[in-house]
């Protein structure tokens, strides 16, 4: 089932009250999702760009025009599907604004709970003419790209971080600003001897990757499997600045449905728990039974999670043994072997 954000943001082309691309014209769909039907008339070709490689996977499944990174200019129309983070919406209009035309249309929108009536507000100041249009617990608003973007794109693209003044983050990624206290509290206790092959499941942008190589230099590899492609592209220049000899592998892949091709000594893990703003420890059963399933034999496994997250029963039902590290006020580092 398609969310509501994705037919609020069609709606104003169903009810007529802006004009379906039609022939000749070329549409820039940023944050595509699966699950929308084109409305009668709505008849460009469209380019759809989703970074997350299940959404990725989930329009290439319905035969879209999908891309992990935006490419092409002097588009007619911009579509921009709004998600949680604050920084990545408003980043995704400034790419609207680069890969248009001038007089494109530019068409946002997004679910209330996302923020999407403060970034229309944000928008509005620029005094871009256009409209807006509440619908299915959202609001889609639109404006006409004017001649010079230049400051609008300066003031709402986003500027990577220096997490640490040595890591590269960028908003849109799992703890952008700031290394994680759990990914920290796991780094704490990484082997200082390892020498096999290793990887890191949902690296993000690859601060356990270089924690390990650091703590470990003797060990033979590490490859990380990322979902999200930006934060992936981070972790190869971070494992680049930080762990330069360490030869590393980097795969843009969903852990939850697809399957990794080798065997590893050691996986480490700071598994993600929520799918939107809903808590889904699901999601992190799923990579944990993925990275036991990935283990060579007698291979181990660490990760970090919530103290209140149940993991404790997938480790007791797939794993040769498990146990736990260490606690503190919020986290625990858990291990199993397979």
């Amino acid at each position: 089932m398609s969310r509501d954000a994705l037919k609020t943001l069609f709606h104003p082309f169903e009810t007529g009250i802006i004009d379906p691309p039609g022939e000749g014209e070329r549409v820039l769909f940023l944050g595509a999702e699966a699950g929308y039907r084109l409305p009668e008339g709505f008849v460009a070709p469209m380019s759809a760009v989703q970074p997350l490689r299940p959404l990725y996977r989930a329009l290439e499944a319905m035969r879209a025009d999908v891309s992990a990174v935006v490419s092409g200019e002097d588009y007619d129309v911009a579509l921009v599907l709004c998600g949680k983070h604050k920084g990545e919406n408003e980043d995704r209009i400034a790419e609207a604004l680069k890969r248009t035309r001038e007089g494109a249309l530019i068409v946002v929108a997004g679910s209330k709970e996302d923020g999407i009536q403060s970034l229309r507000k944000r928008i509005d100041k620029f005094e871009w003419d256009g409209d807006h249009l509440p619908k299915y617990h959202g609001v889609a608003f639109w404006f006409t790209r004017p001649e010079d973007v230049a400051d609008a794109v300066d003031k709402l693209a986003k500027v990577p971080v220096r997490v640490d003044g040595v890591f590269e983050a960028a908003p849109g990624m799992f703890s952008h600003d700031r290394v994680d206290a759990g990914s920290e509290l796991l780094a704490s206790r990484l082997p200082k001897d390892f020498t096999g092959h290793a990887a890191d499941f949902g690296a993000g942008w690859g601060y356990l990757s270089v924690m390990l190589a650091q703590a470990s230099p003797g060990l033979k590899g590490i490859d990380l499997f990322e979902a999200d492609h930006d934060a992936l592209e981070a972790a190869r220049r971070n494992v680049k600045a930080n762990a330069p000899t360490t030869p590393a592998r980097f795969y843009w892949h969903d852990l939850t449905s697809e399957d990794t091709r080798d065997k590893y000594d050691l996986i480490v893990m700071n598994p993600p728990f929520h799918e939107g703003h809903a808590a889904e420890p699901a999601i992190g059963s799923a990579i944990i039974k993925a990275a036991l399933k990935a283990l060579k034999q007698g291979g181990k496994l660490m990760l970090v999670a919530n103290r209140g997250l149940p993991y404790e029963q997938v480790l007791a039902e797939n794993a040769k043994e498990y146990g736990e590290t260490c606690r503190n006020a919020r986290f625990k580092v858990l291990w199993a072997k397979r």
